[in-house]
């Protein structure tokens, strides 16, 4: 099967500025995420060889999310100065390299992953979703993958079904369910008041999901099942919001965001402007001769990536 990697391209950059040492180009602008971005984005390639790669971005502009709850995500702390611009860079080299990238107004970049995955799978494709965010672990099916940062920008951890129940006791639908009862304090939403982790986990591996847990109150222990009936609203609302759709108005051209037409000219070009020079050495990997060479290579390594 063809591989469709996509990259959650807010949350590689996010890392990757926290990961690296400040680093400026001859201007002296700020380049420590866009080099770790574009570090990770090389080891990618090289390590899980696909054929396909799009970049998914959120925007500025408010989204569902936020006119249905309006203190989502009113909490998350104000992005450094110095970052802000480097996203722009991002984009910019993105463009030069002909990458396909995408962000929509109204949209989480999670939700433009999630759809872009379902139709990678209708496509026949096995799909990798490179993220730190645990959001998108309800995206996990027996075609769908996520590999996830752990440390810095090169350890990472593979998460299919059976490592999902093995590390939360979990499905990756459960996800959902999951966070409609406990909450989410980064995205700044309630789940119940009173009900944490492993209350939630325990509840949901009895009952299997929210809506069956709510009819089956009565079962429950008065203080639990009132505490549940109180904060209701909340935990649908908790549910819709947790909810990565998967219909967003985009779809991909499989042969506009293949690996092989990655412009490795208009990269070297970008990369000298940034004094990337480490990165200009790395080109070469791009090219479609070394990622079928690395086939050959040891396939013995103990990174998390060569497990695919």
């Amino acid at each position: 099967m063809k591989k469709l990697v996509l990259i959650d391209g807010n949350a590689i950059i996010h890392r990757a500025y926290h990961a690296l040492p400040p680093l400026n180009d001859r201007k002296g602008q700020p380049t420590n995420a866009v080099y770790g971005f574009f570090s990770m984005l090389f080891k990618i390639i090289q390590d899980l060889r696909p054929e396909n790669l799009i970049v998914c971005f959120d925007k500025k502009a408010p989204t569902f999310r936020k006119q249905m709850y309006v203190g989502y995500q009113a909490k998350r702390p104000k992005m450094s100065d110095d970052l802000v611009p480097q996203i722009e860079v991002v984009h910019r080299v993105l463009d030069a390299a002909k990458i396909v990238h995408f962000g929509i107004d109204g949209y989480e970049a999670d939700d433009l992953i999630g759809t872009l995955s379902k139709q990678g799978v209708e496509a026949g494709m096995e799909v990798i979703i490179v993220s730190g965010d645990r959001d998108l672990l309800q995206l996990v099916n027996s075609h769908v993958l996520i590999l996830a940062p752990v440390t810095g920008i090169t350890n990472m951890t593979l998460f299919d079904e059976n490592k999902i129940k093995e590390k939360y006791s979990l499905t990756p639908k459960q996800i959902i369910d999951y966070k409609a009862l406990a909450g989410d304090s980064s995205d700044n939403y309630p789940g119940v008041s009173g009900i944490g982790p492993k209350t939630a986990s325990d509840l949901l591996n009895e009952y299997h999901d929210l809506e069956n847990l709510y009819a089956h109150l009565s079962k429950l222990p008065n203080n639990l099942s009132e505490k549940l009936a109180e904060d209701a609203e909340a935990a649908a609302l908790a549910k819709k919001l947790a909810t990565i759709i998967t219909d967003a108005p985009l779809s991909f051209n499989e042969e506009d965001c293949m690996v092989s037409r990655i412009d490795s000219t208009g990269l070297k070009k970008e990369f000298e402007k940034l004094n990337f020079n480490s990165l200009l050495k790395r080109l070469p990997q791009l090219e479609p001769k070394t990622v079928v060479d690395n086939k050959s290579k040891d396939k013995k390594s103990d990174n998390q990536m060569s497990l695919l």
